[in-house]
């Protein structure tokens, strides 16, 4: 009987002491230490605050969007990575926004104005103050205030959605004339039908034709004819932007003008109003747009940890670098940026700790010129096509700055990453992680979204995390989108810190993968 018990101890011992070690062999030292070093010290705000208070708003061709460059670099380099800076598009000339303000002048409600201008655009020479006029639609109305347009502001018609400029181009001009000419001669008619409707009162009228709109109708002639600048309605939140298409006007020598401004729409309504009433007035405008002369490049910046087994396969993780520059850019895309270099910054660091090195090859690509062209990944996407087949996924980082909670992958994928994602309920069960099975999709044919486009259209998975607000902070990404609101206090800390953590797990784990994920279970042929 002593004997049995002795063996039984003995077998318990050998149990405990070898038995555990296949349990202890599962455990990824190097995600564990990434969750450690995450609670201690999350930097993700950090970045933000850089990019985005020091930086600012990182237009092309701006001193900002060269500056994030260099600083993302040097933060890759910083962190231990290597670096590829990339060049991919070279412009003519350049523009930086400095500050702006404008009011109304009156002896009654004089009035600070809350507006933006579209980058590209003119800035004032100075402060410069004028009365307003409303913009004519056909050459009679026109040649009646030719003498008051010069040193006069001029509210134009339309209502600015999307924060287009008004187009200074030759070929603008030439559709603009052939508007004028159609108005001229609907003009005429109604002139002749208002003398017959005179002459014949018991006769059935004639109806008037309407006349056809386009904002800033005459704008070449109200140029030289010496406004100050052009003002047309904008609703709210307001939006700015530069049309890539103006090629005429990318030069030094050939720039535009006047300013183009974009009112809040409520105060407009109130200046149209005092402007057609013949309330006198005055509008005041100090911007100050400034222009470079160029070449300037943009370049893609990425950062890369190459792997121990499979270097030439590759798990990617980025967004755009750049932003439009009436506001910081800190929703889009300074979310994103911001957890791409906290999640490479986490990763490195947990591996120096470990002394390990994933299994594949990862990329952090902070991609240039995303607004309104979607260029960077471009870019690289058809300079790698050696690459395609080899790249497991692509997390696109440009989106809410809520918090990761889950992710949807192929069947064939849920197993591997409900493993990969375990720890992170253990790390933080205030935000759930599931891991949900998301049936095949068709590769897209047309060019939309963001840089993850260029991934999918070319049948390489670009599977992104979802996110959510639980803690029901309200926050809607399209209140800020493009506009003025795009600021820093938008983003939320904990959402944001959270997603960094979550995003490292994910990308370490599928790095460090024994198998590659079958990218043919993504997308239906």
């Amino acid at each position: 009987m002593r004997s049995k018990s002795i063996l039984f101890i003995l077998g318990l011992l050998f149990l405990l002491l070898f038995g555990t070690k296949p349990l202890a062999a599962q455990v990824d030292k190097t995600a564990e230490k990434i969750l450690v070093l995450a609670a201690e010290e999350n930097q993700t705000m950090q970045h933000l605050h850089v990019l985005v208070n020091r930086i600012g708003g990182r237009f092309r061709g701006s001193d900002a969007l060269e500056m994030a460059e260099r600083w993302t670099a040097h933060m890759f380099e910083k962190f231990g990575l290597e670096v590829e800076v990339i060049p991919v598009q070279t412009i003519p000339v350049g523009f930086n926004r400095g500050p702006w303000f404008g009011r109304m002048l009156c002896s009654e409600d004089g009035m600070n104005l809350h507006f933006v201008t579209p980058a590209f655009t003119s800035g004032t020479r100075g402060i410069q103050r004028g009365r307003v006029l409303i913009e004519p639609q056909t050459q009679e109305e026109f040649d009646q205030i030719r003498g008051a347009l010069n040193g006069a502001w001029v509210l134009v018609g339309g209502t600015n959605t999307n924060g287009r400029a008004i187009d200074p181009s030759p070929r603008a001009d030439s559709i603009r004339q052939a508007t004028i000419e159609r108005n001229n001669e609907i003009a005429r008619r109604n002139a002749e039908n208002a003398r017959w409707n005179q002459q014949n009162p018991n006769r059935r009228q004639r109806e008037m034709e309407e006349l056809q709109t386009m904002p800033a109708l005459f704008y070449r002639q109200m140029v030289e004819a010496g406004i100050l600048g052009t003002i047309q309605s904008s609703t709210i939140p307001l939006r700015a932007r530069f049309d890539p298409t103006f090629e005429d006007m990318c030069f030094f020598n050939n720039l535009p003008t006047v300013p183009d401004i974009k009112l809040n729409e409520r105060q407009f309504g109130l200046i149209e109003r005092k402007t057609r009433e013949r309330e006198f007035f005055l509008l005041e405008f100090d911007i100050r747009n400034h222009f470079r002369m160029g070449p300037i490049t943009h370049h893609n910046v990425i950062g890369v940890i190459r792997g121990s087994v499979y270097p030439n396969e590759y798990v990617m993780y980025g967004g755009h670098l750049d932003s439009y520059c009436h506001a910081p850019g800190a929703i889009d895309n300074g979310t994103g940026i911001s957890q791409t270099l906290e999640v490479a910054r986490l990763i490195s660091k947990a591996m120096q700790a470990t002394g390990e090195r994933p299994k594949r090859t990862i990329l952090f690509p902070l991609w240039t010129a995303e607004e309104g062209a979607i260029l960077g990944s471009y870019h690289w996407v058809h300079s790698n096509r050696d690459r395609w087949p080899n790249i497991v996924n692509y997390f696109n980082r440009d989106d809410n700055p809520t918090v990761a909670t889950g992710i949807a992958v192929p069947a064939s994928w849920v197993e591997d990453i409900e493993r990969i994602a375990a720890p992170l309920n253990r790390g933080n069960p205030e935000f759930p992680f599931r891991v949900e099975t998301a049936e095949p999709i068709r590769r897209p044919t047309r060019i939309a979204g963001s840089d993850f486009i260029h991934f999918r259209m070319n049948g390489i998975p670009a599977i992104d995390i979802i996110t959510e607000d639980p803690r029901g902070y309200n926050i809607c990404y399209w209140d800020v989108w493009h506009s003025d609101r795009d600021t820093y206090d938008k983003s939320v800390a904990d959402y944001m810190e959270h997603t960094s953590v979550a995003s490292a797990i994910l990308v370490w784990g599928i790095a460090n993968l024994e198998r590659r994920l079958p990218a043919a279970d993504v997308f239906i042929d």
